[in-house]
């Protein structure tokens, strides 16, 4: 049995919440009855589970958002005790994975398809905070276990979704909640963004999601501790407040919603179309348009349930709404309870004279009575459908109705479906319905089937927040019609399975997103045309777009899962395309009422669901005991208990061409993992292993300052070569040596498959494949591109691995109070190079997969071959034809963490190493000749 309260996801709307009744008593609290309350209390609250580290790490690429929640909690009682893990995700995502760890043992989310039953008992459990339309709210997430005493568990959440822009800026929020001061707390939102990034801004902390008009910027700046890094296409936002800055903030440990905004540069014409891997998205959002006329009748609820707050608030939003009526506009106002009261028996023009009036009238409005929605609704469009077929309007309009209530239909027509029909056959398509529902008790859904069937959007608003001002940021998102009657067409032969492309109306500050697959991925270029209405002009665009492989790619850390699972994660917009499909189908299936539609719509989704594990209503999640291949926190990206924060981020790409998805993305190297003896380190010492021989030489290079010594040299083999460039320093008092001298600068040049550089220095990486990056050395981070990975483990190491074959660790040897005779510097080690040729040179590259021994011992070597007191510790070692004459010593290596016992090479290593000092110098950090076998020409 597993030890989990709940293991079956069977969650409508795409999230879970596991609250099954208690199989496992939960005996920490079972005090005596004679042990006083308050001791009673303190038991529980020393007994409460521990929250060790929250980790949230996002990735947008192209407006599409990857986020991983990462949790790990202790047991702290005496006894088992339940442990809930709790999230709020955006209403607008889906989930992608659930992973338990407890101990080491791994529970692994499958998401599954949900079988359709008659009278199926199993219920929505989603915690609805604020919507169910995904427009705007949140959702809560809660998964429970019961941990053994002393024990430890893991909980990673994943999900996803496709930012969307309203009022120019695309927003993305992180819950922040952990509900307790937290050790290791950490949020990093990571940007891509082809077009490039404009007015990136982190908000201050917010507690609701409800969050007003957002006219004016926010000024209350980043919270504590963000640190924000920031260049043309790529943003990296860090937020990791220390305990003490939590409880700053909020001593219950509700920090709040983690909040960036930003846009993107885009062109003025048919819009951004990024192409990878046979699928495409379409973003248009045309600006610096003439806003369209609006046709608008505001209709609101004044039933007795709207007393006090809810119509007051109400009402001041109103008199700022009129205020922003054009000149060109024509609006009327309708009231509605039990009775329907229209203002005027028709529109009227935009004037100071009408905006007067219309205040005075919704001012005297007063609640009473009960709530006519058919009827009110039903005189709004009459209203508009009359002043259209009577009014010969030259310009181009845009028709809407702003409904607000706060109940259900009481008076009338009541029943849901007729209301619908009714609503649906009034408009004939032609009028667009915008609802708000105010307060809890509100029929939501009912306003929610309203919008969708009549081209609007829909918003719930709690009284207990600031209504006036949500109810202004609603109305202006819809204040400024741009465009209507937006068509957006591609060659029906070359393209399959394209999302919506029709689209009744543009707003200013929004976007459309069409996104589709391609049917010929040879093709070179697409063919798109957008046909739309705008004042008075008939807009017409088009435009051959280039279709070979964009510099948009990255690989995406999709949801964790154990590796070795032989699945390829799909790319970003193969995502972005499923994510919009399911959309559609959900809304599609919740527009229609045949059955046989309605169940080939189900079906439809659920396969796509299943295909590209996103948890939605019609799809459940099973936890399943994984396999164990490795450390649980290894596999997960989960930090070990010293160090980092979590799964970790994105592998970004280092030239942005066309990518294919790889394995999941590793830990940075931690300094003390073991990795090769061969080396070149400190002075420098150099160290070369000879593992098919057991044993190990060492040797000396008293180089100058300046010289680029050449370490690795298999350019015309493996595409690879390892220059390092020398620092000197004063040699320590009393000291042999007149000078030191150390690395300052390891450079690496891969030829294959793609020319990347690399340059590493004590303070920084710089990574140059056609896009250069700059990677701090005192942060931790991940990038990579096709066939190369660079791992920075801050003020650590940084490792740098190539085709999976060939791996290097560069140490990095950094002082506080350095003494005159220190310099920070660096160490390289070859962690791996099985994918080194055999013609591979350099100080280094020439030992590799060569074979050594010893003679001239007194006896018979051992295994190491170390001599015994009394014995010589001279001898000859015999490598590659040459016999050089060694002595014992004793090296210490890693930091100066692990002893080595070797046999060193005097004269700086003459008779050992090919050839002369001089041919292993270098012109240039990225000079890729060698002296040495086969190599190319100076000339890069």
């Amino acid at each position: 049995m597993l030890p989990l309260l709940g293991l079956y996801f069977a969650l409508p709307l795409c999230a879970g919440l596991l609250e099954e009744a208690r199989s496992w008593g939960d005996t920490s609290d079972q005090v005596g009855l004679r042990i006083p309350r308050q001791v009673r209390l303190l038991q529980r609250l020393k007994a409460k589970p521990l929250m060790t580290e929250f980790s949230v790490k996002s990735t947008i690429i192209s407006r599409y958002a990857f986020t991983t929640v990462a949790c790990r909690m202790l047991n702290r009682g005496s006894g088992d005790q339940e442990v809930t893990f709790q999230m709020q995700i955006p209403a607008a995502a889906f989930i992608t994975n659930f992973t338990v760890l407890i101990g080491d043992t791994v529970y692994q989310g499958e998401i599954t398809e949900r079988e359709k039953r008659n009278g199926d008992k199993v219920k929505e459990k989603r915690n609805k905070t604020v919507e169910d339309n995904g427009e705007k709210g949140t959702e809560t997430f809660r998964a429970s276990v019961v941990l053994p005493s002393k024990d430890k568990a893991a909980f990673l959440l994943s999900y996803e979704e496709l930012l969307q822009r309203r009022l120019g800026k695309y927003e993305h929020v992180v819950s922040v909640r952990p509900q307790q001061l937290v050790g290791r707390l950490t949020v990093e939102v990571t940007v891509l963004e082809r077009s490039g990034i404009a007015e990136l801004e982190v908000l201050g902390l917010q507690n609701s999601r409800q969050r007003g008009s957002g006219r004016g910027p926010d000024d209350s700046g980043p919270p504590p501790s963000t640190v924000i890094n920031q260049n043309e296409t790529f943003a990296k936002v860090v937020f990791k407040p220390s305990v003490v800055q939590q409880a700053k903030i909020a001593q219950n440990g509700i920090l709040g919603d983690f909040i960036i905004r930003y846009d993107v540069n885009r062109e003025q014409s048919i819009g951004d179309i990024q192409v990878l891997d046979g699928y495409f998205v379409h973003y248009f959002a045309p600006k610096d348009l003439p806003p369209l006329p609006k046709n608008v009748v505001f209709v609101l609820d004044s039933s007795a349930s709207m007393v006090g707050t809810k119509l007051r608030q109400t009402k001041d939003a109103l008199f700022t709404i009129l205020h922003d009526l054009r000149p060109q506009d024509h609006f009327n106002i309708v009231g509605f309870s039990n009775r329907i009261k229209v203002w005027k028996d028709h529109l009227v023009s935009v004037t100071p004279n009408s905006i007067r009036d219309g205040k005075v009238y919704i001012h005297h409005m007063s609640p009473s009575g009960g709530t006519d929605i058919n009827g009110a609704l039903q005189r709004g469009i009459q209203l508009l459908n009359d002043y259209v077929a009577h009014n010969d309007i030259e310009d181009r309009s845009v028709s809407l109705v702003v409904f607000l209530t706060d109940g259900k239909p009481t008076v009338g027509e009541t029943h849901t479906l007729k209301i619908l029909n009714n609503t649906r056959e009034a408009t004939r398509g032609r009028i667009c319905i915008f609802t708000v529902g105010i307060g809890a008790d509100v029929d939501f859904k009912l306003l929610e089937k309203l919008s969708l069937e009549n081209c609007g959007l829909t918003r719930r608003v709690h009284e207990e927040h600031d209504a006036r001002a949500q109810l202004i940021g609603f109305y202006d998102e819809i204040r400024t019609p741009l465009l209507s009657d937006i068509r957006v067409d591609y060659p029906p032969g070359l393209v399959e399975r394209a999302t919506r492309t029709l689209f009744p109306n543009y707003f200013n500050g929004s976007e459309i997103v069409i996104a589709g697959k391609l049917v010929d991925r040879a093709m070179d270029r697409l063919h798109v045309e957008v046909t739309a209405s705008n004042s008075k002009k008939f807009v017409v665009l088009k435009k051959d777009v280039p279709v070979e492989p964009r510099k948009v790619g990255i690989d995406v850390p999709q949801s964790p899962r154990p590796r070795g699972r032989g699945q390829e994660e799909p790319n970003h917009l193969e995502r972005l395309w499923s994510y919009l499909t399911l959309k559609e189908l959900l809304s599609a299936w919740l527009q229609s009422f045949e059955e046989p539609e309605r169940e080939r719509l189900r079906q439809e989704a659920q396969a796509l669901a299943v295909n590209h594990r996103f948890l939605i209503p019609f799809t459940s999640m099973t936890l399943k005991s994984a396999p164990r291949t490795e450390t649980p926190e290894a596999a997960y990206g989960m930090s070990s208990a010293s160090v980092a924060t979590g799964p970790e981020t994105v592998m970004q790409s280092l030239r942005g061409t066309h990518l294919q998805p790889g394995p999941a993305v590793k830990k940075p190297y931690n300094p003390r993992i073991k990795i090769s003896k061969t080396s070149a380190d400190g002075d420098p010492h150099f160290v070369v292993d000879f593992p098919l021989s057991n044993l190990t030489v060492c040797f000396n290079i008293d180089g100058e300052p300046g010289h680029i010594l050449r370490l690795v040299s298999d350019h015309a083999g493996s595409g690879v070569t390892v220059n390092g460039e020398l620092i000197g320093a004063p040699a320590p008092p009393n000291g042999h040596k007149k000078q030191r001298t150390y690395f300052r600068t390891i450079t690496i040049l891969v030829n294959k498959p793609e020319r990347s550089y690399l340059e590493i220095t004590p303070s920084r990486v710089i990574v140059d494949g056609g896009d250069r990056l700059v990677l701090p050395c005192n942060q931790s981070v991940v990038v990579g591109r096709r066939g190369l990975e660079v791992s920075v483990s801050a003020n650590a190491n940084v490792t740098v691995s190539i085709r999976g074959t060939v791996a290097f660790v560069v140490l990095l040897h950094l002082y506080k109070k350095p003494a005159p005779y220190q310099r920070n510097h660096l160490g390289f080690y070859i962690a791996d190079g099985q994918g080194l040729s055999g013609n591979c040179h350099g100080l280094l590259g020439q030992f590799l997969n060569q074979e050594a021994r010893l003679t001239g011992l007194s006896k018979r070597p051992a295994h190491p071959p170390v001599p015994e007191a009394g014995e010589r510790s001279e001898a000859i070692l015999e490598v590659k034809g040459r016999q050089v004459p060694v002595v014992w010593k004793q090296r210490r290596i890693y930091n100066g963490e692990e002893q080595v016992d070797c046999w060193f090479a005097r004269n700086n290593a003459a008779g050992l190493l090919d050839g002369e000092y001089q041919g292993y110098l270098a012109a240039h950090p990225f000079d890729s000749e060698t002296a040495f076998g086969p190599g190319p020409s100076r000339a890069l």
